[in-house]
């Protein structure tokens, strides 16, 4: 299992864009994170508005399978080669967006799918969380930032938490400075391996 942290070149970022408008806050501030990186890392950005997914089909428990659509395959390749995987989703009552949500659906398939190895290769990869939300309280979002944690636990791979912004208005996110002071430095912070609650508490008792 890989758990180094890529450096330099050797990293390639995916940004998930899972707004249901173009151009909004959460995209706004992601792209202001993203202009930091190196000029040698590549990045691919797909928006999942334009790559539209059906409601996922939980077929783990049936003999049948569900044939991959062209979106959902595309996507599936796109995850995979990227070593770092930000999910830029606004806040939507206090969790990932219906887009957001129903694209990590699709990772439940991708784990049991026989002809795909998608934990092993997940495993020490980083994801990442960029919000932006009308409340001044970045408590709120508590229930997004635990979602993308946990669901990095599950697939030991890295968190390197979530940047947050506030904004509500069209570009209002632009007016955020503290926003744009982490947007300078997020993707330079070290990310360490997900954890469980229990696990870190484990640790803890060591």
């Amino acid at each position: 299992m890989t758990t180094e942290t890529p450096r330099g070149t050797d990293r390639s970022f995916l940004f998930v864009l899972g707004s249901s408008r173009p151009d909004g806050n959460t995209e706004i501030l992601a792209r202001a994170a993203a202009e930091q990186l190196p000029a040698g890392v590549p990045q691919r950005w797909v928006d999942l508005a334009g790559l539209p997914l059906p409601d996922f089909q939980d077929g783990r428990h049936e003999t049948d399978t569900w044939p991959a659509g062209e979106n959902e395959e595309t996507l599936r390749q796109a995850t995979l080669e990227a070593t770092d995987i930000v999910l830029a989703s606004p806040l939507y009552w206090y969790t990932l967006s219906a887009q957001t949500k129903r694209y990590l659906d699709y990772w439940s398939g991708w784990l049991v799918d026989p002809a795909s190895d998608f934990k092993e290769r997940m495993a020490g990869r980083t994801l990442w969380g960029v919000t932006v939300m009308a409340d001044d309280d970045e408590a709120v979002a508590d229930g997004l930032t635990t979602t993308l944690n946990h669901s990095a636990a599950y697939l030991r791979m890295r968190f390197g938490g979530v940047l947050f912004g506030n904004g509500s208005r069209p570009g209002q996110v632009r007016n955020d400075e503290r926003a744009a002071i982490r947007a300078k430095t997020f993707f330079q912070r070290e990310a360490p391996l997900a954890r469980f609650p229990h696990e870190e508490e484990a640790g803890r008792q060591r």
